[in-house]
């Protein structure tokens, strides 16, 4: 008979920071089997143990960290690892993700998820060595940035091969998009989870590098599977650019964001794109746990101001963000960004937003330099975002204001600068594209309770092997009904504790886990886990008064493009038509959005059909 734990440790670790008390429990089989880890054992325990009324910066609020089954096996990518907490940007449900080896530690170490509680009456970290879990003064860690406390814990301990996930200044500052981050650049960010990590006095969480055999059910199908999903994504240009290799592509099509959405003619893309950056910053692979997708590289920026510089290759959303979106086209400059981003912990997204934002109304004689700290903000003053990003992680003058995000700072200055913000109206920012040309994502971005990315209709480019034909990206039917049908793919990818650029192929990645574990799923009960943590996402966020009025695009967000290949192209006739269609195809309400209690039921969660509020 199959171990209903295989693949699984079957334990959680439960640390409340304000009693100091430590506790390790049992995880229930029926969990497992509901919803495997990661994403959606956060979003359980989320919704069964922070009340409605329960803030963010509450100590009753939880910060779940999950692995999956795929967790330190040989799966390519299995050192990811999911946090779910109540952010402190929307006030309500976060589940975002973060690769390297710190997910394959903590199944090593023998749990799948630790839960945190409580507010520490001082700052401490987590460090964890299988039995041997304690809370450990963090006086020599406050005011290092994310790789310095790495290094100073690595000294501590002396143990180099530790892997280390923390806050920098912005998360001990509440700056509200602060992140947490690790394994030198590594990010789990959205809807300020570093910020909840700061209010509850949690610098970091160190796992000793241990071996601890993971149970399996097939291992010889484990390794074949794991060398099947390596030679595939070797397949994808990724394997060869990284995210960077999208910047011209996306310019291309009208999706590449520049300066604030005020135009979409941006010529020097070519010097910011992943060809660029690879023929003139020395890359080397930097890959993730049984990772041989060398997406991930060390540069060195080797001539101009910053020469000398080494740091993580930007991702595709630093290139979008400290590039064009700020008008800058110094791919060495960008590197320096994207650098003090991660060491600061501030969201790259959330942070190019409000950059770009100030800099047009600096533009545009709503902001003066005096009103700046005497910064002039003017397009592609790399120096000057430069100080700015120190000003907001420290909360200091001008920085206190930006720290809370771009919708409260517009929302504070009002008038025209009110007009010119890019934000949901539940309090995030898009990530680093134009999805005025992208209404997929547009839409996802509006109506996702993860705060990150939710469907993948518009990113995948053989829906054939979802059974789904090809879409349409100018109809708002065709739209709205592929992103319903494709809900539920990443998320379940996201319970797994696996990257979702390994992860690829769908029938490699069911394979694999049949190998761990023994579930033998077929793509429609796949799904149906990740729509099971939707929906439960779901209840949460309506339980916390998140309602469907908020989940549309502001002004300027929604607008119409003057130029590019999206010129004069709209979603806003049709975006609530839309809204409604995704809703009533994923079985919720058509008006509110709200999980109908059949769709509830026939997805095992009538537990929480009474947790939801009545409909007027």
């Amino acid at each position: 008979m199959q171990n209903q734990n295989d693949g699984h440790a079957g334990k959680i670790l439960r640390v409340d920071l304000t009693t100091g008390k430590i506790t390790k429990e049992t995880l229930p089989s029926q969990l497992i089997k509901l919803y495997l880890g990661g994403a959606g054992i956060g979003s359980y325990y989320l919704q069964k143990e922070v009340q409605a009324g329960v803030e963010w910066d509450n100590p009753e609020n939880r910060i779940v960290f999950s692995s999956g089954p795929f967790g330190g096996t040989r799966i390519p990518g299995a050192g990811t690892f999911s946090l779910s907490t109540k952010g402190s940007m929307v006030n309500g449900a976060v589940t975002t993700q973060a690769n390297g080896f710190w997910g394959a530690y903590l199944r090593f170490a023998g749990y799948d998820s630790i839960i945190i509680q409580g507010r520490s009456p001082n700052w401490v970290y987590l460090k964890i060595d299988k039995d041997e879990v304690r809370l450990v003064d963090a006086t020599s860690l406050i005011g290092k940035d994310t790789r310095e406390i790495e290094t100073v814990v690595r000294e501590e301990t002396g143990e180099k091969g530790i892997s280390v996930f923390g806050i920098g200044p912005a998360g001990e500052n509440l700056v509200r998009y602060a992140v947490v981050a690790g394994d030198r650049g590594h990010v789990a960010s959205k809807n300020g989870c570093g910020c909840v990590m700061g209010a509850k006095r949690l610098k970091a969480i160190a796992i000793s590098r241990s071996r601890q055999e993971i149970p399996l059910v097939d291992p010889e199908g484990v390794s074949a599977m794991a060398r099947a999903m390596n030679e595939n994504a070797k397949k994808s240009a990724l394997y060869k650019y990284g995210t960077a290799v999208s910047v011209s592509p996306f310019y291309r099509d009208g999706i590449l964001p520049v300066r604030n959405y005020t135009t979409n003619i941006f010529p020097e893309h070519e010097l910011i794109n992943g060809e660029y950056i690879k023929n003139n910053f020395e890359p080397r692979p930097k890959p993730c746990w049984m990772c041989a997708h060398p997406h991930v590289k060390m540069v060195k920026v080797t001539k101009g101001p910053y020469a000398g510089l080494e740091g993580e290759q930007p991702e595709y959303e630093s290139l979008s963000g400290w590039g064009s979106n700020v008008g800058n086209d110094d791919a060495g400059a960008i590197i320096m960004l994207s650098d003090l981003t991660d060491r600061l912990g501030l969201d790259v997204n959330e942070s190019s937003w409000t950059v770009s934002w100030v800099m047009e109304c600096y533009e545009k004689g709503i902001f003066s330099s005096e009103d700046l700290d005497g910064l002039e903000m003017n397009w592609g003053n790399v120096e000057n975002i430069r100080t700015l990003l120190f000003k907001i992680s420290s909360r200091e003058g001008i920085g206190n204001l930006l720290a809370d995000g771009v919708k409260r700072a517009a929302e504070t200055v009002g008038g025209e600068a009110l007009k010119m913000a890019v934000y949901v109206e539940k309090g995030t920012t898009p990530r680093g594209h134009d999805h005025r040309g992208r209404w997929g994502e547009l839409l996802d971005t509006c109506v996702s309770a993860t705060s990150t990315l939710q469907s993948s209709a518009f990113l995948i480019p053989k829906l054939d092997e979802f059974g789904l034909p090809p879409v349409n990206k100018s109809s708002p039917w065709e739209v709205a009904a592929s992103n319903a049908k494709m809900d539920g793919w990443f998320v379940f990818l996201d319970c797994l504790g696996v990257c979702r650029f390994t992860a690829c192929n769908p029938k490699l990645v069911l394979g694999a886990l049949k190998s761990i574990t023994g579930i033998d799923l077929s793509l429609k009960q796949a799904m149906e886990i990740g729509r099971r943590t939707i929906n439960v996402l779901r209840v949460f966020n309506y339980c916390h008064g998140l309602d469907s009025t908020k989940e549309v695009p502001s002004y300027r967000y929604g607008s119409i493009p003057k130029n590019g290949p999206a010129e004069g192209k709209s979603i806003m006739p049709y975006f609530e038509f839309m809204k409604s269609l995704y809703f009533e195809l994923n079985g919720w309400d058509s008006d509110t959005g709200i999980p109908l209690p059949h769709t509830l039921e026939s997805l095992g969660l009538g537990e929480f059909i009474n947790d939801l509020p009545a409909k007027d």
